[in-house]
């Protein structure tokens, strides 16, 4: 994990400070709102619909032990918000039908970020040097600039891995913060690496996703793919560069974002982002791109070259942890373990079969926390969890743990001999749920009961779900299958990507939902990544869980021996989904859907 120096806690603090003496002049009158917005969202706050809310940067999902209590100590003595507020609050939810709205915790986002919802801006500033404290911010988490870098959550231990992206996505993470030149680009803008034979990054789904690979003369390198995304108009990046020499790369998105800042339009925030003028100029913009590539290297000398030995400082932070006190196995004894507690703990053999990851190291396994269950949202943490969280994460991960994009946490550094005792440790507190890839595994974002810019609630869809589906036997016969959840086509829960995606609309001030089926991040299991289609009209919120059932007992009874689900839903077409679909239609809603 990357060791700060000294000059990067200065500049965090320094950030911090700059924060609060900001914040006292908002309070005070001397800044106006209008002058006091741009600065709390450069640190990540923002105005949601009840309260400000938090996103805390967590560069390419790498977490330790003492960040994780800092986080936890944040939800349980700040994450509230004044009682009238709160009771406010309640009362709308109440008229909305529900009265979900926990407080004193954290939401682990879909670009591995941490958000707290209740923190009132008169303790922001007290809140920015706790997290500085153990190097932690808020910068750069919101705002039309370069956000948070993503990569594989099992960057530097998977099997598969040609090339660690986590130094290549540390030294882009350096770059970028407070780029003078990219600090207003006309909309956000997202990267993600991926180092492995399986893209776990989605990075087909990014304004520029970067693939680590070698030529034939064995050297490393990017494929470079530019202006994919999400939102109202989901788009596939398109490759734009083979071979990219790795010390190349900064001067080479420099190139591509100095395009993207001088051409893409302000003029209206919804064809603003990268992928509509990929899509509009295509091979004109690439030529462009490779020209003031050309230049910034030929005339302007490439002054972002990557040099070896800063990349070697960096690189030398990621390596694996000191295990030499855990008994030494080999890869056949410890399969047999495994194997043989599997037999004697059915329960347990299950989670390992479904949490549990192979390693790079034979002796280690990496394993995934899940953070889905009845009676909490997809991916949301107490101050409790978290501080539990923590210790698992000393005791059983050498003090490092992971954020998914999923929503989940990955421990990578657990021993084999230690499994059995993470994983009753991890059952006592409800983390050792055995649905990792399986339909409760679900992506959501938090959706109309919080965010402003939604649309629907997707909480109570997700919660309808997961009670509906908690028998592991019926879970584990439906199999492999990516359900995503997004309140509003901002698109935070990824329904594009999801194999199932639920869409919250608006008609006539009332909440319904679009369901697609067949599309795909593109890892291994879902294949290419593609974009899911609708199976018909949207549905009422009481449709929707009988939607889903209806559409997964169609996938069941057309499957042939062992398919999954997404597999079905490409040899067979939509047609028989939309047809259950169809059927799950309530009669009152049937009168009133509209195309």
């Amino acid at each position: 994990m990357y060791q700060y120096t000294s000059f990067d806690r200065q500049f965090v603090q320094a950030r911090a400070d700059q924060f609060r003496d900001q914040l006292q002049r908002w309070e005070t009158g001397r800044l106006s709102e209008e002058e006091f917005r741009p600065l709390r969202l450069q640190n990540g706050w923002y105005v949601q619909r009840y309260a400000p809310m938090l996103r805390v940067a967590v560069p390419y999902g790498e977490i330790n032990s003492a960040q994780i209590r800092v986080l936890a100590r944040i939800a349980r003595e700040y994450d509230a918000p004044e009682a009238q507020l709160y009771q406010d609050a309640l009362k709308t939810q109440g008229a909305m039908g529900t009265t979900y709205l926990p407080t004193h915790y954290a939401h682990f986002t879909t670009r591995t970020n941490v958000q707290f919802n209740w923190i009132p801006l008169s303790k922001s500033a007290d809140v920015m040097d706790l997290l500085a404290s153990v190097n932690l911010h808020g910068i750069q988490t919101s705002g039309n600039c370069i956000r948070n870098t993503t990569t594989d959550a099992l960057a530097g231990v998977a099997v598969d891995e040609l090339v660690d992206p986590r130094p290549y996505a540390e030294v882009l993470r350096q770059w970028t913060t407070l780029h003078p030149e990219f600090a207003f680009l006309p909309r956000k803008f997202k990267i993600a690496i991926s180092g492995s034979a399986e893209d776990r990054a989605a990075t087909g789904w990014h304004d520029v996703g970067l693939h680590l690979t070698k030529n034939e003369a064995s050297e490393i390198g990017f494929k470079v793919f530019v202006g994919g995304g999400m939102g109202r108009t989901p788009v596939i990046g398109t490759p734009i560069r083979e071979f990219l020499p790795w010390n190349q790369v900064l001067n080479y998105i420099e190139a591509i974002v100095r395009v993207y800042n001088e051409r893409g339009r302000r003029d209206n925030k919804y064809k603003a982002r990268i992928k509509i003028l990929v899509k509009a100029e295509g091979q004109v913009y690439i030529d462009s791109v490779e020209e003031e590539f050309r230049q910034i290297v030929e005339v302007d000398g490439g002054p972002h070259t990557i040099p070896q030995a800063e990349f070697d400082r960096v690189a030398a932070c990621f390596v694996a942890p000191d295990l030499s006190d855990y008994p030494q196995v080999n890869a056949t004894e410890a399969k047999h373990q495994l194997t043989e507690q599997g037999a004697r703990e059915p329960a347990f053999g299950r989670w390992v079969s479904r949490n549990v990851r192979a390693h790079q190291n034979p002796q280690l396994r990496a394993v995934v926390l899940s953070f889905k269950r009845v009676g909490q949202a997809p991916g949301d943490a107490s101050g409790e969890q978290l501080d539990a969280l923590a210790q698992l994460v000393d005791q059983f991960s050498a003090g490092e743990a992971r954020v998914t994009h999923d929503q989940n946490v990955v421990l990578p550094w657990v021993h084999v001999s230690q499994l059995h005792d993470l994983w009753l440790q991890a059952k006592a507190l409800g983390l050792a749920s055995t649905n990792v890839d399986l339909l409760t595994d679900m992506i959501a974002c938090p959706g109309g009961d919080l965010c402003a810019l939604a649309n629907a609630r997707s909480l109570p869809i997700a919660a309808a779900i997961t009670e509906r589906y908690q028998d592991l036997d019926e879970l584990d016969d439906i199999g492999d299958i990516d359900l995503h959840i997004s309140g509003c086509i901002n698109s935070c829960g990824h329904h594009h990507s999801g194999h199932i995606g639920i869409l919250g609309v608006d008609k006539d001030g009332k909440e319904w939902y679009q369901i697609t089926v067949g599309g795909s991040d593109g890892a291994t299991l879902s294949g290419a990544p593609q974009a899911g289609k609708a199976i018909g009209p949207s549905f009422s919120a009481a449709e929707v869980p009988g939607v889903i059932e209806a559409v997964l007992t169609a996938y069941r009874d057309l499957r042939d021996n062992g398919e999954l689900f997404i597999d079905t839903v490409r040899r067979v077409g939509l047609d028989p989904f939309k047809e259950a679909g169809k059927s799950a239609r309530l009669p009152e809603a049937a009168e009133t859907t509209e195309a």
